[in-house]
C-alpha cells in the first residue's frame, strides 16, 4: 500500500488558473508543523461526538429497546434501529463532505456544518427523550444520525486540511485519544444514570457536551474561506463516489479491510448489554450499568496506547501496526465464547481496549495516507466512513435474528454464534 497521489477531483469542473491557486489549498495546507495544543484543538470535536455514540451505542440504545420490545425480539427491534441509522449516515456523510469541499461562507469550509449539525442533533436527541413509542423514537434517532454525520462529514476535513503529512500519525493518535476520552466519560456517566432510572438525564447531558464541543471549535479553529466554489455537476459528483479499485488499489483495499474489522466490532458492541444481561443473569438496569463500565475499561485501557501507537506510525508505518492491533482484538474476543464471569470480562475488557486503541489511533492517518484526492478530502473522507457505517447496516441485520433464533434453540447459545462470526470479520480484515 502506498501513500496516495494527489488528483483533480472529478466532480468539479475544470477551473481557471486563477481559480487553481485558491481551491483547495487554502493557507492551512501551507505544510506549517503544528504544535500539539493546536492538534488537541483540531480533534476536540471528536470527544463531542464520540461521547454522544459512547452513551447511545453501548448503553442508551440496548436499554431503550427493552423499554419498546418483547424480550424474545429485544434483538431484531434493535437490529432495525441500528440498521436504519446507520443507512441515513450512508448517504450524508459523503454528502456533507462533498458540500463542505466547496464551502464559500466566511465561517469557513467545515464549520458551518458542524454548527448546523450539532443543533439539528440536539433537537433529535429531545425528540428521542420525548418518544413514547417504538416509531417515533425510531424517527427521532434518525434525526440525530442525519444531523451528526452532517457535522462529522465536514469535520472529517479537518485534519487533512490543515495537519501537515509528517503529523498525521501523531494528529490521528490525539483524534483517537480524545475518541477515547469521550467514551469513557460516556460509558461511565450513561451507565450509571440509565442504572440509576434516570435515562432521560443522558440525552440532556450529551446535548451539553455537543454544544460545549461545538463552541470550543469554532472559537479555537480557524479557517480560511474558500474564495470562489467551482460549478457543481451532480452526476460527475455521483460518478464520483464510486473510487474504482483498480485505479485506487490501496483506498479499495483500505475500505475492505476496515469495513471487515468494523462489521466484528459492531457485532460485539450491539448485543454487549443483552449479553451481560443474560450472561450474568442481571436486571436491565444493572445490565446497563455494567455494560457502562466495561465500555469504559475498554476505552480506558485504549488510551494507553492510542498516542504512541499513533506516534509510532510516523516512523515505522502504518500498516503493520493497524494490521497487528486487529488481530490483537480477534484474539481477545475468544474470552467472550465460554460466556466468563464479570471478572474475566474485565480482563477482555482491557486487551480488547489495547487493540482497539492502538488501531483507531493509526487507521484514520492511513486512510489520510491513501485518498484518491487532495482536492476533495472531506468527500473522500465521507465514502471512506461507509466502510465504519455499512457495518453498522450489515452486523445488526444478520446478528440480530441469529441471536434471537439461536437463544431460543438453547439458552444463550445465540451469543456464541454471533460473537464467533465477529472473531472470524475481524480477523480476515486483519
Amino acid at each position: 500500500m502506498k501513500e496516495g497521489k494527489a488528483v483533480e477531483a472529478p466532480w468539479i469542473s475544470s477551473p481557471s488558473p486563477s481559480l487553481t491557486q485558491r481551491f483547495p489549498r487554502p493557507i492551512d495546507r501551507a505544510g506549517r508543523p503544528l504544535r500539539v495544543s493546536e492538534l488537541l484543538w483540531i480533534s476536540l470535536y471528536w470527544f463531542a461526538s464520540s461521547f454522544q455514540w459512547g452513551a447511545l451505542l453501548a448503553v442508551v440504545l440496548p436499554a431503550e429497546v427493552l423499554r419498546f420490545a418483547p424480550e424474545a425480539q429485544k434483538g431484531s427491534y434493535l437490529a432495525v434501529l441500528f440498521a436504519a441509522g446507520a443507512v441515513i449516515a450512508l448517504v450524508m456523510s459523503p454528502l456533507a463532505g462533498a458540500w463542505s469541499d466547496r464551502c464559500t461562507l466566511a465561517l469557513g469550509r467545515r464549520r458551518p456544518f458542524i454548527v448546523l449539525g450539532t443543533l439539528i442533533n440536539c433537537g433529535g436527541l429531545v425528540g428521542m427523550h420525548a418518544a413514547s413509542s417504538f416509531p417515533w423514537f425510531l424517527g427521532a434517532f434518525l434525526v440525530v444520525q442525519m444531523a451528526n454525520n452532517l457535522a462529522a462529514g465536514a469535520f472529517h476535513g479537518l485534519l487533512p486540511d490543515k495537519v501537515p503529512p509528517a503529523q498525521r500519525g501523531l494528529g490521528s493518535g490525539l483524534m483517537g485519544l480524545l475518541m477515547m476520552l469521550g467514551t469513557i466519560a460516556a460509558a461511565v456517566a450513561s451507565g450509571r444514570l440509565v442504572g440509576q432510572g434516570q435515562t432521560g438525564s443522558v440525552y440532556w447531558l450529551i446535548a451539553i457536551v455537543l454544544l460545549a464541543g461545538m463552541t470550543l471549535t469554532l472559537w479555537k479553529v480557524r479557517e480560511e474561506p474558500l474564495e470562489v466554489a467551482p460549478p457543481w455537476r451532480l452526476l460527475a459528483f455521483v460518478r464520483s463516489l464510486w473510487i474504482d479499485p483498480r485505479q485506487y488499489p490501496d483506498f479499495a483495499w483500505m475500505f475492505a479491510t476496515r469495513g471487515l474489522v468494523m462489521l466484528g466490532y459492531y457485532t460485539l458492541l450491539a448485543f454487549l448489554q443483552f449479553f451481560v444481561k443474560d450472561t450474568l443473569h442481571l436486571a436491565p438496569s444493572q445490565a446497563a450499568q455494567t455494560t457502562g463500565f466495561l465500555s469504559a475499561v475498554a476505552v480506558a485501557a485504549g488510551t494507553v496506547v492510542a498516542v504512541a501507537a499513533g506516534w509510532a506510525s510516523d516512523r515505522v508505518g502504518r500498516k503493520a501496526i493497524v494490521s497487528i492491533a486487529g488481530t490483537f482484538l480477534a484474539a481477545t474476543c475468544f474470552g467472550l465464547l465460554v460466556q466468563p464471569p464479570l471478572w474475566v470480562l474485565v480482563g477482555v475488557a482491557v486487551l480488547f481496549g489495547i487493540g482497539s486503541g492502538a488501531y483507531t489511533s493509526v487507521d484514520w492517518a492511513l486512510a489520510i495516507d491513501v485518498l484518491p484526492s487532495a482536492n476533495s478530502a472531506a468527500k473522500d473522507l465521507g465514502v471512506w466512513a461507509v466502510a465504519n457505517t455499512l457495518p453498522q447496516v450489515l452486523a445488526p441485520l444478520v446478528a440480530g435474528p441469529i441471536l434471537d433464533h439461536y437463544n431460543r434453540q438453547a439458552s444463550n447459545f445465540g451469543y456464541t454464534v454471533i460473537f464467533s462470526s465477529a472473531i472470524i470479520y475481524i480477523a480476515l480484515g486483519s
